[in-house]
């Protein structure tokens, strides 16, 4: 921060019981400012400059943590249920849609474009909803929606009964190819 404008606060901020000694002795203290001072030198931009860069990274930085501290606040731990999905291949079964229903409850319903579908060829795998559960058993069923064999409309569920402990559950979707049926497999697993 600029020494000129710290001088000029610590002035303002003088309480109003120093007595005029006190007074003179701090103001003899304190740099005389004139025109000259007061005009800007190229330095000092600079340094403001990289004090408002240093500034938004603490603000970025603590919009991350506020962010961790919000998920984890939301969906702590102990309680946490995430659903994932992934895809195999792809050429008997071309995804328009999940729903996905907990205990009877929707939790989501998800679109997909053709982007997405392709990215979920190429190996990646989505988040598909993160919730809390209470300890106990709970029935998962997801119902894919799409374009099965022979251009044909498709929708296919599939169901899991799981036992919620202590500490986070994580459940893969998985779409693979069945090459003996001919078919498209739907697949509802637990990671360990």
């Amino acid at each position: 921060m600029n020494y000129r404008i710290v001088a000029l606060l610590a002035a303002l901020a003088m309480p109003a019981w120093l007595g005029a000694q006190e007074l003179a002795a701090a103001d003899t203290a304190l740099p005389q400012f004139n025109a000259a001072t007061t005009e800007s030198e190229p330095g000092e931009f600079r340094t403001l400059d990289e004090e408002v860069q240093d500034l938004k990274k603490l603000a970025v930085d603590l919009n991350r943590d506020l962010f961790l501290l919000e998920e984890e606040l939301l969906f702590p731990a102990n309680t946490q249920v995430a659903v994932f999905i992934s895809m195999d291949v792809g050429e008997f079964f071309g995804l328009d849609s999940v729903e996905l229903t907990v205990d009877g409850e929707d939790v989501t319903n998800y679109l997909y474009t053709d982007r997405e579908v392709t990215a979920l060829h190429r190996g990646g795998v989505q988040r598909l909803f993160v919730g809390n559960l209470r300890a106990g058993e709970h029935e998962l069923v997801a119902v894919f929606t799409g374009e099965g064999p022979h251009t044909r409309d498709y929708r296919r569920g599939a169901s899991i009964v799981f036992e919620k402990g202590i500490g986070p559950k994580y459940i893969e979707l998985t779409i693979s190819d069945r090459e003996v049926r001919l078919q498209p497999e739907f697949v509802i697993k637990e990671w360990e």
